[in-house]
């Protein structure tokens, strides 16, 4: 069951879990990390995050004004311009960009069908990375793999001059868990299906939807296998082949893609970053990120423009306090991350110098529900803060999970193995995959009040790590 979708939920929520708040709270205001103005000050934040549509406002400049935004696009670098743009209209103390290259990556065209025992067209979508099949296409009987397991199981030289067909389907799950087990066939498939002959690769569309429509979605070739073509097929496309296999006659598969990749070619652009300098320590840094790009299908308004908005609106919504915080709060907007977290590993290299100074992160890159999870990843003695911080957290719905394992959520994750403390938001993912990297993914799947609590969330976290003085390594 999924969290409900309305304000209402969180007025009734607010009392049901006015125990957990006496458990986590702090025995005595001596014993809290906050003062009482700043304590005032939160619940401020609180109420305007809950009652402010800036997040829904802000993903809708992005996705109207921009659109989709694959890394080496113009409509990446016109990201790039829209939010050092937007940065300097919130009224961001600092704004500036950090150069990012990559390298050269082109969709173009598909066309996948079945040609025999039964001629049906299919509806697919070139894996990003992907090379181009021969000029005119290639046809090939398909054999079928149950899951990515029982591809790694096969024989070498079994699939010489066909094509690999992976049917695992992902399970919906609200964490999202469900994606790990299925992701496989995407990002490692295609070299162990050309390890194995292969001269193609289909898969099952990463995705929990019934609609025809593909997921793409990066791939990973090995340095030392031979690189083949790789195309996701929408989850009725994907149905109706297995469907003509199980029959026990040989399926034939037409695949024309016109992919190219040109990895000596490299792509510039950039993570857009902006800070509100603390008053009292300003070289130490609260941060909170998104990815700024996005797959060149829908508009990416939940992936990650749900993320860029809430970051900033919670920038904003403490700009518009009547003094800086004691620390900084960097909110930077990661390039590159749906090619492989490009930007952030680029970032943690740039400001390697800087890493002890980032004293705590979250990002947001999943879900489009309300956040009902928070677990953290900080030391032992900063616990009790991070308890403190559930307290608040809790009339918004948001349980402390019993972990600390926390290193950060995607481009996160690259900063927190650099050792910055971290914490992991969980939001409602139910509906998450029916849209991740698909013309679906647009502002109409994007719920505003679930969006208002987001930014609360993200609001109160980042004002409690920015006035608390806590170390959170320790």
């Amino acid at each position: 069951m999924g969290i409900p979708q309305t304000a209402s939920f969180l007025n009734i929520l607010s009392g049901f879990l006015l125990s957990s708040y006496l458990a986590v709270a702090p025995a005595s205001a001596n014993d809290s990390a906050l003062s009482k103005p700043d304590m005032a000050r939160i619940m401020t934040l609180k109420e305007t995050a809950l009652s402010s549509n800036l997040a829904y406002e802000i993903d809708d400049s992005l996705t109207t004004e921009v659109g989709a935004r694959l890394v080496g696009t113009p409509q990446d670098a016109l990201a790039v311009k829209w939010a050092v743009a937007k940065m300097k209209q919130l009224g961001f103390d600092k704004v500036w960009t950090e150069k990012v290259t990559h390298t050269t990556w082109t969709r173009g065209t598909i066309e996948a069908r079945i040609t025999a025992p039964y001629p049906q067209k299919m509806v697919a979508i070139a894996l990003g990375g992907s090379i181009g099949t021969p000029q005119g296409g290639l046809t090939a009987e398909v054999v079928e793999f149950k899951n990515f397991a029982a591809l790694e199981a096969a024989e070498p030289n079994s699939l010489t001059g066909k094509i690999a067909f992976i049917s695992f389907r992902m399970a919906r799950k609200i964490d999202g868990s469900g994606y790990g087990p299925a992701v496989k066939s995407r990002s490692a498939g295609p070299s162990v299906a050309a390890s194995k002959g292969a001269i193609a690769l289909l898969i099952r569309s990463v995705g929990t939807d019934s609609n025809r429509i593909a997921h793409t979605g990066m791939l990973k070739y090995q340095d030392d296998i031979a690189r083949i073509p790789a195309a996701a097929l929408s989850n009725p496309d994907a149905d109706m082949l297995q469907r003509q296999i199980a029959r026990g006659k040989a399926v034939t598969v037409f695949l024309d893609l016109t992919a190219a990749r040109k990895d000596d070619v490299p792509v510039i652009t950039a993570n857009v970053i902006g800070e509100i300098t603390g008053r009292d320590t300003p070289d130490d840094y609260v941060v909170i990120g998104a990815h700024l790009d996005s797959w060149d299908v829908g508009t990416g308004a939940v992936d990650d423009g749900i993320g860029v908005a809430v970051t900033l609106a919670t920038a904003k919504h403490i700009l518009s306090l009547p003094e800086r915080p004691k620390r900084s709060l960097r909110v930077i907007l990661f390039a590159a991350e749906e090619v492989g977290l490009v930007g952030a590993k680029q970032y943690v290299q740039k400001n390697e110098p800087q890493m002890d100074n980032h004293i705590i992160g979250a990002e947001w890159d999943f879900g489009t529900g309300f956040i009902y999870e928070m677990e953290p990843g900080v030391g032992p003695s900063s616990l009790n803060a991070i308890r403190e911080l559930a307290a608040l957290l809790a009339p918004l719905g948001v349980s402390l999970s019993p972990k600390n394992t926390a290193k950060g959520d995607s481009d996160m994750s690259a900063l927190g193995k650099a050792g910055m403390p971290a914490v992991n938001f969980a939001p409602d993912g139910l509906a998450y995959f029916d849209y991740h990297h698909t013309e679906n993914d647009t502002l109409d799947k994007v719920d505003p009040e679930a969006l208002k609590q987001n930014t609360a969330v993200f609001t109160l976290f980042s004002y409690f790590a920015l006035q608390s003085g806590i170390d959170f390594r320790k």
